[in-house]
């Protein structure tokens, strides 16, 4: 419904509503057509005054959370979308809701449990499906994940979100993987300036036209993960003229060994040293010699591939953690990496991250810890003013605490990656080398906590916001 219809619709109901003011009915009619118009306060307050007579009333509890959940109120949404399932049990869709916030937040067993009862009410719940595919190829069970996601994506590979923006909106393609490996980018994409058309490439028939639209964003991140995904989006850019952000080819030049090696050769950066290695070697009664003769010593660090925030990411120092690692770590092969020690001189380990957004460097966060495995929402920062106050001086001052080898290393690395969208973590050496962690487009900018404590990082996290925007709004041909 265009703008003038929609007035036109809402001047109606607000005259019906006068003549009926306790109408649940056409209160709730008002709410969503206020939603759709992109007056979401409006929406939330009008949901509101019907929860008041209705504490029940299924529309709005499961409306409301998904206004507050795509406003970034986790927590209100957790509650709306909480109620909506303890009032209608019965209600695939209230469950379906909380367990993809759940998945969100990382909370499987829930979530699972959740899309479970949603398909169990109703065995075709295409989403609920979808869902289920996720969270079974994160638990590493991908024949049952692949049975979810033939049902849940066979006849829906194209999702429309709601635009709820005042003017003509930038109609975006965002091509993702069914499986994994995606770039968490759809926070940045706000439903005020985005019509947003979700691709999900592996099931994305040939004679299924694509929807209208303005530019191409490739989400699909994870070259290590998501090959087959990655050429299934080359040949659905091959389709449109539009312009492209990521392009596929380049994300396949990502790979954690490929980028190590590609960048090995640039001044002012260190790689380690790091191979792909079936489980079996690293299982045999030899490995420690195998790997010797391969040029790598202990201690060393041994990745799953697939996964981040260091999930399945272990150092090992002698050849008994080995034997135990691999009876935890899922995955077949294994990433081996040489262990650099990264520490400073006051024995803190420090990971800084860098934004590459359209040609530009952003700093994202310097994260402080005493472990070796840095990141930065399990680091010493929440507890430490003194990390805060480094990690603030970082923000407003990155040439001159990154130096001058470093920045010219970190241009020469976003020149190489050749992304429009992507991230570097690294750290750095005494002598100002950046020691390379890992630099791709998996790298996700999640808004701070609402609590005061971050408010020094919001300006930052809004500048990058502000550079993706601004490059789909325009981007460059």
């Amino acid at each position: 419904m265009d703008r003038q219809l929609q007035t036109i619709a809402l001047q109606n109901l607000e005259q019906q509503l006068n003549a009926h003011p306790a109408s649940l009915h056409l209160k709730f009619e008002k709410a969503c057509l206020l939603a759709e118009m992109g007056r979401t306060i409006e929406a939330q307050n009008e949901y509101l005054q019907i929860l008041s007579v209705d504490p029940t009333h299924r529309g709005s509890l499961n409306n409301l959370g998904t206004l507050l959940h795509e406003s970034r109120y986790r927590s209100a949404a957790r509650t709306a979308y909480t109620q909506a399932v303890a009032c209608h049990p019965d209600d695939p869709m209230g469950h379906v809701n909380l367990a993809n916030l759940l998945f969100e937040e990382g909370e499987m067993e829930s979530a699972r449990v959740h899309f479970e009862r949603a398909l169990e009410l109703n065995p075709d719940h295409y989403q609920a499906h979808q869902g289920m595919s996720y969270i079974l190829t994160q638990l590493g069970d991908e024949q049952k994940a692949m049975f979810h996601r033939k049902l849940g994506f066979q006849h829906h590979a194209i999702t429309e979100l709601p635009f709820r923006g005042q003017g003509t909106p930038v109609r975006l393609l965002l091509l993702v993987s069914t499986t994994s490996g995606n770039t968490p980018i759809k926070t940045i994409l706000t439903n005020q300036i985005f019509h947003v058309f979700i691709v999900f490439v592996d099931f994305l028939d040939k004679n299924t036209p694509l929807p209208q639209h303005d530019v191409v964003f490739n989400a699909i991140s994870d070259a290590d993960l998501a090959e087959s995904s990655l050429l299934a989006a080359k040949c659905a850019i091959a389709r449109t003229n539009a312009p492209v952000i990521n392009s596929p080819q380049a994300i396949l030049e990502t790979g954690r060994v490929r980028i190590a090696e590609r960048l090995s050769n640039i001044e002012g950066v260190i790689t380690p040293k790091m191979a792909v290695v079936p489980r079996r070697h690293l299982a045999s009664s030899d490995a420690i010699e195998l790997l010797q003769k391969c040029g790598f010593e202990l201690p060393l660090l041994l990745r799953a591939p697939g996964y981040h925030t260091g999930q399945h990411f272990e150092r090992v120092d002698t050849p008994e953690r080995l034997s135990r690692m691999l009876t935890e770590i899922p995955g077949d092969p294994l990433f081996v990496i040489q262990y650099i020690d990264t520490s400073a001189e006051d024995g803190l380990f420090r990971k800084y991250r860098v934004m590459m957004i359209n040609g530009e460097l952003y700093p994202l966060h310097v994260a402080v810890s005493k472990d070796w495995k840095v990141h930065y929402f399990t680091a010493d920062m929440a507890k430490n003013a003194d990390n805060r106050l480094e990690d603030a001086f970082f923000l407003e001052n990155m040439p001159d605490v990154i130096g001058s080898r470093g920045m010219a290393a970190l241009k020469a690395i976003q020149e190489t990656l050749g992304l429009d969208y992507a991230g570097v973590d690294f750290g750095l050496s005494a002598n100002g080398d950046i020691i390379l962690f890992e630099a791709n487009a998996t790298m996700v900018v999640n808004p701070p906590d609402p609590d005061p404590l971050w408010t020094y990082r919001r300006k930052y996290v809004d500048n990058i916001y502000t550079a993706v925007q601004q490059m789909l709004i325009d981007p460059k041909l």
